[in-house]
């Protein structure tokens, strides 16, 4: 809990001077030696987006590549942009996101006595902390400089590492006389930001099958001043029946994800929703039909049981001559309907270069809307951004004491068609794409 919302005088400040990257991260390659003419010459590396200082670049165990540059905003924190994703057998990098980013993160508190913006409203891109290097457990820590910082605007903030995530997949041989698996590994980057009592991680997971996930933790103190819940509203915290009252409250963190696959803008976006009815006559079990909905205007969607969304390239297909695109797969939420914009769980909007966070969003127009509901108006879409609404009702416990555990919330992107076999697949069943027969 975070009644106390003064700035901490221990509060770290951040920035945005950044050099090399995590262990075993590669950075532009220098000339090439001469070789004998009859030698083939491996591939040019791909152009670098931006300078090396700026510049996460990850080979992990798998063969698989991610890149991307990141940048520090005076409001939202890490940027993430020009992200591409290259698998193994694919010859050059594939642009998956223009940008990636928090959209806001917004805490009413139960009783109603107040609420934040913390991203617009409360500096959390100035508290940015240092992390010490057993918190970037095999990776690198970055000094990032923070625009309008409080103190010193350098800040060792910026952790790039890799983490082991358990099987990939497993799967017995066609006569059970070898089993295939792989373990995952992902490319992690992360930021923590303290506002006042709370301490946010934010981090982005790059997995190595082309998975992206999102995730905000919240851990740090549950505020001594906030035991003052006495209309019902809180948990007892302390000792005995007459215990002091943390106050509950909710955290709806937005993301905002600007697509540019195959590296354009002009994705199209899908909606699909399933309908299971009766079984019929002659059959054993209920029947599903599926649907899919272009989303041709802007949106307002809500997550339900069989419905998923997709971001649909425009111009790019994998090696089977299907559409690459990413799916939206939304994590647990505990959705918060005391504001129109917190109502939904995705936004699809038009792009709009103002258009920055989903509430109390400055440096539009005084007659622009200051929050994202408001942005879907109707609009066609031809530049889609995403945002993405997640809430956690977090109502404290004895165990949140002392320091709290972190508590996450988040969502992914899942690659669909963007490779034409699963990217981890072994080389012994790269043969077995689509209709194939079992092997002797």
């Amino acid at each position: 809990m975070r009644a106390n919302r003064i700035r901490p005088a221990r509060r770290a400040a951040v920035g945005l001077s950044v050099a090399a990257l995590a262990a075993g991260v590669t950075t532009a390659a220098g000339p090439a030696s001469a070789q004998p003419a009859a030698r083939p010459q491996a591939a040019p590396a791909p152009a670098a987006d931006c300078s090396a200082a700026y510049r996460i670049e990850q080979k992990l165990t798998s063969g698989t590549t991610w890149r991307m540059c990141w940048r520090y905003d005076s409001k939202a924190g890490l940027v993430l942009e020009k992200i591409s994703y290259q698998p193994k057998g694919e010859t050059k990098p594939i642009r998956v996101l223009n940008s990636a980013r928090l959209g806001q993160i917004h805490v009413p508190y139960d009783d109603g006595s107040v609420e934040y913006d913390d991203l617009t409203g409360f500096g959390f891109a100035q508290g940015l902390v240092n992390l010490a290097p057993g918190e970037c457990p095999g990776g690198t820590i970055k000094t990032v400089k923070v625009p309008d910082a409080w103190q010193d605007p350098n800040v060792k903030g910026l952790c790039t590492t890799t983490r082991s995530r358990g099987h990939a997949y497993r799967m017995q041989g066609d006569t059970a006389n070898k089993v295939f698996q792989a373990q995952g590994k992902d490319m992690l980057v992360y930021t923590v930001n303290q506002v006042g009592w709370y301490e946010y991680m934010t981090e982005w997971r790059f997995q190595d099958d082309g998975t992206v996930t999102m995730n905000v933790g919240a851990t740090g103190s549950l505020s001594y001043e906030d035991y003052d819940a006495g209309d019902g509203r809180g948990w007892p915290i302390g000792k005995g029946a007459q215990a002091a009252k943390a106050t509950s409250h909710s955290h709806n963190v937005f993301w905002r994800l600007d697509f540019a696959l195959d590296g354009s803008t002009k994705n199209r976006v899908e909606q699909y929703d399933s309908a299971v009815s009766a079984p019929v006559s002659g059959n054993r079990a209920p029947t599903t039909k599926t649907t899919r909905t272009k989303v041709t205007k802007e949106l307002s969607g809500d997550a339900k049981a069989y419905r998923w969304w997709r971001m649909v390239s425009a111009t790019g297909k994998n090696k089977d001559l299907h559409p690459r695109s990413y799916e939206i797969v939304p994590g647990t939420s505990t959705k918060y309907p005391g504001r129109s914009y917190t109502k939904h769980d995705l936004y699809v909007t038009q792009y709009n270069a103002c258009e920055k966070f989903a509430s109390h969003n400055p440096g539009c127009p005084a007659t622009q809307p200051k929050s994202v509901d408001k942005w879907v108006n109707g609009q066609a879409l031809t530049h889609p951004v995403v945002w993405m609404n997640v809430g956690f009702h977090h109502i404290a416990r004895d165990e949140d004491q002392q320091p709290m555990p972190v508590h996450w919330q988040g969502f992914s992107i899942v690659p669909r068609d963007v490779t034409a076999m699963n990217p981890l697949t072994p080389s012994e069943l790269q043969w077995q794409n689509g209709h194939w027969q079992p092997r002797s």
